[in-house]
């Protein structure tokens, strides 16, 4: 049985096979997911898994150099836009590797999705709780 926090397979076989500056998406229980991208959808029910939780497991085996969220987040959803935050900048701290942040608009963030390597979807309903991570370098 593996050893580390992440026991997903799909998830782990995700990050195995990233490569630099590829994008991978973890979103709520409503975004839309393009058909032609890999959907890992570990929603149960209203909440379950969380977005943050997910997002926290995710980081503990992935190094990422970027995030995008949409503008609409923080407005929409400010505890949950404080807790993504904040990971991210525990991220950053572990890591000792600067994690950018960019904020489009989230029909652009819809768009964006299409180029994305896999969709992890959550039990999250909280409006506009989704993020793309930019594969980063452990070196």
């Amino acid at each position: 049985m593996k050893k580390n926090t992440l026991l997903n397979s799909e998830i782990a076989h995700l990050i195995s096979t990233l490569g630099h500056t590829d994008e991978y998406v973890i979103c709520d229980a409503g975004l839309p997911i393009p058909q032609h991208v890999q959907r890992i959808d570990l929603a149960l029910t209203h909440g379950v898994p969380g977005f943050i939780e997910t997002v926290r497991v995710v980081l503990s085996e992935s190094q990422i150099e970027g995030v995008v969220l949409a503008e609409e987040f923080a407005a929409v959803s400010p505890d949950c836009h404080e807790a993504l935050i904040k990971e991210i900048l525990d991220e950053e701290e572990r890591s000792g590797k600067s994690i950018s942040i960019q904020y489009v608009s989230h029909e652009d963030f819809k768009v964006r999705t299409h180029d994305s390597h896999a969709v992890i979807r959550t039990g999250e309903c909280t409006p506009y709780a989704n993020v793309i991570f930019k594969a980063g370098v452990v070196f």
